[in-house]
């Protein structure tokens, strides 16, 4: 179990992949896929996608009770509400009620319960392990998000179409991008090929 690291790689339907951190573990949930226009993004088709994903660290959450069919249908309510959540807090907007109400009920059973490993070094998730336990843990820290110090760092991607939310938890509070590698790249091409055309 690694606490403080968030990240995951993701890939693009049409072809390639990026190293993205939301600076949130609930954030990069809210980027596994989605609904309408999202679809394409799904990663998460039958439960045993939700336990791999939450497998993997920083969660590293291994099931002892395999994922339901009626947990993935919450998980993806939870994902939509924080999508919900962050976007209107990037752009200043009120909640919508909707989202708040998901995320609290998300939240609402016991979360992981932290465990030390007999050698004292390392930890993980005391057993049973169950989906909703993981779910909670990801609205609490969404609750702990939208309430806290950083509530005004989320922000959405300065690039033009590009949806995706981020915490900037820089010092400087200074990130404008998904990813350097993405959109930061494709602003600094975009930059110099402008000016180029006004020098010539």
């Amino acid at each position: 179990m690694r606490a403080n690291a968030t990240g995951r790689m993701l890939y693009d339907p049409k072809g390639g992949s990026f190293w993205f951190d939301a600076g949130a573990v609930c954030l990069d949930f809210a980027h596994t896929g989605g609904e309408g226009r999202y679809a394409v993004f799904e990663i998460l088709h039958v439960p045993a996608d939700l336990g791999e994903w939450l497998a993997q660290p920083p969660l590293s959450v291994v099931m002892t009770v395999p994922v339901t069919a009626r947990e993935l249908t919450a998980a993806k309510a939870l994902r939509q509400a924080i999508w919900d959540a962050a976007h209107a807090r990037a752009a200043r907007r009120p909640l919508p009620a909707g989202a708040v109400a998901t995320i609290n009920q998300a939240s609402a059973p016991a979360p992981l319960v932290p465990e030390l490993a007999a050698d004292g070094t390392t930890a993980g998730w005391a057993p049973p392990v169950r989906a909703a336990q993981a779910l909670s843990t990801l609205a609490r820290e969404m609750i702990e998000l939208l309430s806290g110090p950083l509530s005004g760092r989320i922000r959405e991607c300065a690039s033009d179409g590009c949806p995706m939310v981020f915490v900037d938890s820089s010092r400087p509070g200074a990130r404008r991008w998904c990813a350097m590698e993405r959109c930061g790249n494709r602003h600094k091409l975009r930059a110099l090929r402008a000016r180029r055309a006004t020098n010539a």
